[in-house]
């Protein structure tokens, strides 16, 4: 396991390399200038040449991202063009938040999953397999932005039952742990729930209904065992695959919550980058994609060590 652990943090070294110069040259590539979000258009062309080289934008793109890179190795994102301040600053918070909408969208979405795809599996042909598909399958064709705003109108505009914006009280990005914050993480996180709990539910669903067919289960049938007791057998059997799925929901949910965080002005990443593309703002969306980017390849070698933790039968060599 420990060799294991290595060769995937030395894996992770040229991916990185790799995504922070995919990152680097597609916001390179993007029409505008960034200079135009921080002097006005009718600024003299020497002060607009005496910006772009503050801000290195003058030099060629292989010493630009030579620069970047060393500054990014020392745990510096650089400065916002819009706003002035360090990246990190802002990319902090917005992570947190971020994380927790896809953390709490993630669990409510796995849970939901592994209940129907728990009960299709094991009554496969019946009409609890039939709705369950049938949720699936509207779970993970219903847009997220769609969705988010069908829910404002309803739980928020009509009901007035939960608010629409903002991480707190008054559109507030502050996050504090009781029910007025609470409140506003409720609509975000169901409107994320649907699509990992339709992929969820099929995937659990075909593993507990290719289980339920193998001859040990036929076995612990012969014995004499309940049906309580096979499922339990089932479920461990298939708890490694379906943890696997939840690991990369969790990542897709922090990369690709951008259009729900803008509905709700959930102050996460995607809000951030929203705001970074219309701005122009390379330094942030550099840094945004990099550290989602990474966040993900953490996360998928702690979904591989949990699987080998859960399943002996794992061997990572």
């Amino acid at each position: 396991m420990f060799f294991y652990l290595i060769r995937r943090i030395a894996y992770a070294i040229p991916i990185a390399l790799a995504v922070g110069f995919v990152c680097f040259m597609l916001v390179q590539i993007a029409p505008g200038d960034p200079i135009n979000a921080i002097v006005p258009p009718d600024a003299p062309g020497d002060v607009v040449e005496q910006v772009r080289r503050d801000y290195g934008l003058d030099k060629p793109l292989p010493v630009q991202f030579g620069l970047w890179l060393l500054k990014v190795v020392q745990g510096d994102l650089g400065r916002s063009l819009a706003s002035g301040r360090p990246v990190w600053s802002d990319l902090s918070s917005a992570i947190g938040n971020t994380l927790m909408l896809a953390a709490s969208a993630s669990l409510l979405g796995f849970i939901l999953g592994c209940v129907l795809g728990g009960l299709a599996g094991t009554f496969r042909g019946s009409w609890l397999d039939r709705a369950a598909v049938t949720l699936a399958v509207g779970g993970v064709s219903v847009p997220h932005y769609w969705l988010g705003m069908v829910m404002v109108v309803i739980f928020s505009v009509q009901l007035n039952w939960l608010p629409a914006m903002g991480a707190g009280p008054g559109g507030s990005s502050d996050w504090a742990w009781n029910w007025e914050h609470i409140k506003h993480l409720i609509l975000p996180t169901v409107t994320l729930c649907v699509i990992p709990m339709g992929i969820i539910t099929r995937t659990v669903r075909g593993i507990i209904a290719e289980i339920m067919n193998q001859e040990f289960v036929t076995a612990l049938r012969g014995k004499g065992l309940t049906r309580r007791g096979v499922f339990l057998h089932v479920v461990k059997n298939a708890a490694p695959t379906a943890l696997a799925v939840m690991g990369l929901q969790l990542g897709y949910l922090m990369g690709g919550s951008i259009l729900v965080e803008t509905v709700f002005s959930w102050p996460g990443t995607g809000l951030l980058l929203n705001n970074a593309i219309f701005q122009r703002d390379l330094p942030v969306l550099q840094g945004t994609i990099l550290v989602l980017a990474m966040f993900f390849v953490a996360l998928n070698l702690l979904v591989d060590l949990m699987q080998t933790a859960l399943d002996p039968r794992i061997k990572r060599g």
